[in-house]
């Protein structure tokens, strides 16, 4: 479930949590997490990187390495509550950074980060400790935004990670039901990397191609859940090779072949272009899909509609979630509920004069 205020206005987890805690009984409580956008607003200009530990060698060797890659503006545990419910749990902590030099413009810059500009730079800085740091994981990453996973029932999660206390403008929110991959505090959803971050319902089929293909392109799936090369071929589409929305949403659920022969010329050279040219991000599976970035919120599902998705509207608030019951319980007299065509996706951004 998510939700976005497309004028800017920040609300306190509270509602989040009301809505997700209508869908309990999807889940069997291994796994649930929240994303908000707008949590950080004294450290946005600093990537926000949560990071959760095994044990105090990882956090030894992960700070170690933050602190000859970045400059660090603070650091601090991930404030949380001790409840009953919650038992065993990573050591969790926060570190607001950014790139120790200007190196977008200084190509000299030597290192293992050497002539890359600075969202480059954290996807490297995240998949160097994932991959290679025994114990640590990059659960977040984005500027003034935040992920809160682990195992758990959402409601359980948000007690634990205090996200009443937090306020964004964007939110979503899951309820896991692990089923061919593991139930861990790592494999929760939402997925992230650097303000991307998403919740699926489904299955990605697909995931050993789109795994194979994000490698070609520096990107490292370690999460041991199927829905992390989602976050990573946003990115990859969206702001490294620069499509829109709605044609990453193309690439991802494209038109059946026997669709694209009978659209228009125009229509039609263009969808056969995405998908040859992007064949091996294309998502496979059941699927339905929420995906956010610092200016706004995207629904999707896959081309046969195997997964359910519904949104709505009510003034200047966009609503989706997997059922309309998340979005009726917060928000009952809505002016406009629908449910999206099968692989047609719900695009909706903050209003342009918004400034963050």
């Amino acid at each position: 479930m998510g939700f976005i205020n497309r004028n800017g206005e920040r609300v306190f987890g509270e509602v989040i949590i009301k809505a997700i805690g209508n869908l309990r009984e999807r889940g069997n409580g291994l796994g649930g997490g929240f994303a908000a956008y707008g949590i950080y607003p004294h450290y946005k200009e600093f990537y926000a990187l949560h990071i959760m530990y095994d044990n105090l060698v990882s956090v030894s060797r992960t700070e170690d390495f933050i602190q000859e890659n970045l400059y660090v503006e603070h650091q601090e545990r991930i404030p949380h509550r001790h409840i009953l419910t919650i038992g065993e749990h990573p050591r969790l902590r926060r570190y607001f950074v950014r790139p120790k030099k200007d190196i977008g413009e200084d190509q000299e810059t030597k290192g293992f980060f050497a002539g890359q500009n600075h969202d480059d730079y954290m996807v490297r800085v995240v998949m160097e400790i994932n991959l290679n740091i025994e114990g640590a994981f990059v659960f977040s990453s984005g500027k003034n935004m935040g992920a809160f996973k682990g195992v758990g029932f959402p409601e359980d999660i948000a007690e634990f990670f205090r996200v009443d206390e937090y306020e964004g403008y964007t939110w979503t929110a899951h309820n896991r039901f692990p089923t061919n991959t593991p139930g861990w505090w790592g494999g929760a959803h939402p997925f992230t990397l650097l303000d991307w971050s998403i919740v699926h319902n489904g299955e990605i089929s697909s995931y050993g191609i789109n795994k194979r293909y994000l490698e070609m392109f520096g990107y490292h799936c370690t999460l041991l859940t199927d829905t992390e090369v989602v976050a990573y071929l946003l990115d990859l589409l969206i702001r490294r090779h620069g499509l829109s929305k709605e044609m990453a949403c193309r690439a991802l659920a494209p038109p059946f072949w026997e669709d694209i022969e009978r659209m228009n010329e125009s229509e039609r050279e263009i969808n056969r272009a995405i998908r040859m040219v992007y064949g091996s991000a294309l998502l496979n599976g059941p699927f339905a899909i929420l995906f956010a970035d610092h200016r706004g919120l995207v629904g999707l599902s896959d081309r046969s509609k195997l997964r359910p998705m519904v949104a709505g509207i009510k003034g200047d608030t966009v609503y989706m979630a997997s059922e309309e019951s998340a979005i009726r319980t917060i928000c009952p007299d809505l002016e406009k509920v629908w449910a999206p065509k099968a692989g047609e996706p719900i695009i909706t951004d903050l209003y342009p004069e918004v400034a963050l």
